[in-house]
């Protein structure tokens, strides 16, 4: 493994580091030993099981296909979020009554399949934010998962579960979905490594979809050779040529939001990159500034937010864009199914299901103009070989039963940063 990945390994439990869009990871040879585990099926208790961190909703065994003994992912154990379909389970999407009210699923998702034939053994289903909603990982029904990293605060959502499993070593690798952080958070809060390719490089079939024009697949891992290995799959990436890179920017504005000093975060970035060779000097930008010059139809968000600092306003603008979009699309989903069961809910979910269902459509071209000229101005900013380096959240995770009005000052600002980037904007990625 090279000295930067090595670095960023060590530093990846820092909640605030993330490299994002183009990154390209270097594959690593990585030695397994094939074991056997015997099959089995037993539901985890919904207090989380100290044993299990809480991360399992499911326990069952899914073998490698017939034939792939000798493929990429041999011998890695991996776990899916409860939101991919397994054929003979019934997906719960992170509520009981949705759980009692469907039936068990006749299709396996894609992605599960995928893993299954590349080598690796699925064992289990994990626990997650009701519906998708939240970013927090505590769920009202099943509990919290437990944070090994931290164990009195939140381990991040909505793919709690999946992060946990990972970082307390029960699996390789898992997967999730992130659609208004849900990989990136907990993989930061949880002291692992999380990546959310572009919006639509992983297909989505057999995933219950929340808002399918901000769903992504995301994955998380340990081990950086673990998580190329599944980008590999994944992707459908058989390169291992190093890409060179054209030029690496920091949003110096949005670390200027961390509560973190720069020496915990862009400074471990920076002295990663020092080790590479055939790099660039990395460039300082104010990202806002950028945003503000490209996207024209944003100011109309901005404006209703004239109180706020510029930089905070534009923040606050794509949030508020991201999140009333995905309101509206989970509406489109999922209405005639909330209205006819009735289901009960937590508080936070409850709040954003009850916005949901109440969205109109009286802006939502505004809201997918403004989606469209993002996506422009990042491609036009990083090509097919930049990379963009900003923080994952402004704040340390969340201690757990937090009061509500901290907790919704934390929602703000973490929506404020996820929106920025990898929600609204579709960046051509490659594995290598």
């Amino acid at each position: 493994m090279s000295k930067a990945l090595n670095l960023l390994k060590r530093n990846a439990s820092n909640p605030k580091l993330w490299l994002l869009l183009g990154l390209g990871l270097t594959t690593a040879v990585l030695l397994v030993t094939e074991t056997r585990r015997r099959r089995r099926r037993r539901r985890i208790p919904s207090s989380p099981d100290k044993e299990l961190y809480g991360s399992f909703m499911q326990r069952f065994e899914l073998l490698p296909f017939p034939g792939a003994r000798n493929q990429m992912l041999c011998g890695l154990t991996f776990a899916v979020k409860d939101i991919f379909h397994v054929k003979g389970n019934v997906t719960g999407f992170g509520n009981p009554d949705w759980k009692k009210t469907h039936p068990q699923a006749e299709i396996t998702a894609l992605v599960v399949t995928a893993l299954l034939s590349n080598g690796a053994t699925c064992v289990g289903n994990t626990l997650m934010d009701e519906f998708s909603f939240g970013i927090s990982g505590q769920n009202h029904h099943y509990g919290t998962p437990i944070n090994p990293r931290t164990p009195s605060c939140i381990p991040g959502g909505s793919s709690s579960g999946s992060a946990v499993a990972v970082a307390a070593g029960l699996v390789d690798f898992a997967i999730g979905t992130d659609t208004t952080g849900c990989v990136r958070i907990p993989a930061a809060f949880c002291g692992i490594l999380g990546f959310r390719p572009s919006h639509g490089a992983v297909t989505t079939i057999g995933v219950l979809p929340n808002a399918q024009s901000l769903d992504t697949i995301g994955w998380f891992a340990r081990d950086p050779s673990v998580l190329s290995l599944v980008g590999r799959v994944l992707l459908q990436s058989n390169s291992v040529e190093t890409k060179r890179i054209r030029q690496i920017s920091f949003a110096d504005d949005l670390f200027q939001l961390s509560k973190v000093h720069n020496l915990k975060t862009v400074s471990v970035i920076g002295k990663a990159i020092e080790t590479l060779t055939g790099y660039p000097s990395p460039r300082h930008m104010n990202i806002c500034q950028y945003i503000a010059s490209k996207v024209p139809n944003l100011k109309g968000f901005c404006e209703q937010l004239a109180h706020q600092p510029d930089g905070t306003s534009i923040l606050k603008a794509l949030s508020t864009v991201m999140l009333s979009l995905q309101g509206y699309e989970f509406k489109t989903n999922h209405e005639e199914w909330i209205k006819h069961a009735k289901p009960r809910l937590g508080c936070y979910a409850s709040d954003r299901v009850t916005a949901a269902i109440k969205t109109t459509n009286d802006n939502i071209k505004a809201l997918y103009r403004v989606r469209t000229e993002m996506r422009a101005a990042f491609q036009c900013l990083l090509k097919d070989d930049g990379i963009l380096v900003i923080p994952t959240v402004a704040d340390n995770p969340l201690k757990l039963n937090t009061e509500k009005e901290i907790s919704s000052e934390f929602h703000e600002r973490a929506f404020a940063l996820s929106s920025m980037l990898a929600s609204l904007v579709v960046v051509r990625l490659q594995f290598h």
